[in-house]
């Protein structure tokens, strides 16, 4: 089954913040590097989600979550935090690895 991925505008917006501050604190080409990356790792979220562990804050929902994890070197820099409702990947928000927990006032519902 393939499923439909959908990035929520939260979503949407901490991507380009985070590509913004790769720009401006490492390199522009770093930053293209590291959008280009995670929008293709969010892209392959349409086959088999579910591959993908649970998220630290799954069970503090009402609707369970997972998480990928991504960075451009050995260890990840980010997590997209997404669930899936039918058949289509909602990607909620993506996080830095250092940021604190997701909370339910960080995230609206899906």
């Amino acid at each position: 089954m393939t499923y439909a991925v959908a990035v929520s505008e939260q979503a949407a917006r901490e991507l380009e913040d985070f590509a913004a501050w790769w720009a401006r604190e490492r390199s522009v080409e770093q930053s293209e590097r590291w959008y280009a990356g995670i929008r293709r790792a969010i892209a392959s979220l349409a086959e088999q989600p579910d591959r993908y562990p649970k998220a630290l804050e799954d069970g503090d929902f009402p609707y369970p979550l997972r998480e990928l994890h991504f960075g451009l070197g050995s260890r990840p820099t980010h997590r997209a935090v997404f669930t899936i409702v039918n058949e289509t990947v909602v990607v909620l928000t993506v996080r830095h690895a250092a940021q604190d927990r997701l909370q339910q006032s960080d995230r609206k519902t899906p």
